[in-house]
């Protein structure tokens, strides 16, 4: 590999790696208490994305799913995957400052394999399955310690803000 690729290899890790929750704030609409990633730990522009969400038992949510047993709604991992989805292709079609927005449109696939309960780093792992010109469909999984909670399949449409 030449010095100029390793440079350029490097310079693109350090930029994923350094992909915070101001960052995360630029890339999405979403704010509190419907943001749902806090970090980008990878991603391989154009292939797939790792983020995570600290879950807590601060989320609003566990107040009334289910008092005396917190459990984070299914329904909330999806949205957190598609999130990380909108993440994904922002920076892989680069539409970042674009006036583009990733909006959700349909649920493919999904099942629940676990339960997600306050205090765990939940891993969001999403990639493209197929792209079309303002249509992308995706693969998603969540998991805590290499368990997967959720997988789904979905799609999701690229369209003015």
């Amino acid at each position: 590999m030449s010095e100029t690729t390793q440079g350029e290899s490097a310079a693109a890790a350090a930029a994923v790696l350094d992909y915070d929750i101001r960052k995360i704030l630029n890339a999405l609409p979403h704010r509190y208490p419907l943001l749902l990633v806090d970090r980008v730990k990878a991603l391989e522009v154009g292939e797939k994305i790792h983020a995570v969400k600290a879950v807590t038992f601060n989320e609003q949510f566990f107040q009334g799913h289910f008092p005396g047993r917190p459990i984070m709604p299914g329904v909330l991992q999806i949205e957190a995957l598609a999130q990380t989805a909108a993440i994904l292709a922002i920076e892989s079609l680069d539409l970042a400052g674009s006036g583009k927005l990733v909006y959700f449109m349909s649920i493919d696939e999904a099942k629940f394999r676990a339960p997600v309960e306050p205090g765990v780093l939940l891993d969001l792992e999403v990639g493209f399955v197929q792209k079309r010109a303002r249509v992308c469909k995706f693969w998603g999984k969540a998991s805590i310690e290499g368990k997967v909670t959720c997988d789904v399949q979905f799609t999701a449409m690229i369209a003015d803000a």
